[in-house]
């Protein structure tokens, strides 16, 4: 079963499965997205989980959806869930950029809001 960390590590590969087939350098890429090389790496190690605005600049920069980056060279069972996501991703896709951009603001502030929370609910949870 994919969880979130199983699906950052198949998106940081699938960024760096496309980025080398059309023979591109980390640092090529970063320059064109407006990040150093270094932060451009931990995305495509797994080790940063870039935003949703990242992800769709790394996708300009290679010149592909941002669908691309969920899609796997290996077949998993996805739950229905998870379908119903990457069919909506692929529609943001198609939207014209203000549109997505727009989207992936939102997305961005709940995530945030997000990981804020989860934060502070285990520093709250490790003080007690």
């Amino acid at each position: 079963m994919l969880n979130h960390k199983n699906i950052n590590m198949v998106v940081a590969k699938r960024i760096k499965d496309i980025r080398t087939s059309k023979n591109l350098s980390q640092k090529e890429v970063a320059l064109s997205i407006g990040i150093n090389q270094a932060q451009y790496s931990r995305i495509e190690s797994g080790k940063v989980e870039p935003t949703i605005s990242s992800l769709d600049k790394i996708a300009s920069a290679l010149g592909v959806g941002i669908s691309e980056f969920f899609v796997s060279d290996k077949a998993f069972d996805i739950s229905s869930y998870d379908s119903s996501l990457i069919d909506k991703l692929k529609i943001i896709d198609e939207l014209d950029e203000n549109e997505k951009k727009s989207i992936f603001s939102i997305i961005d502030i709940a995530i945030a809001k997000k990981r804020l929370t989860d934060t502070l609910s285990n520093a709250l949870n490790l003080s007690k």
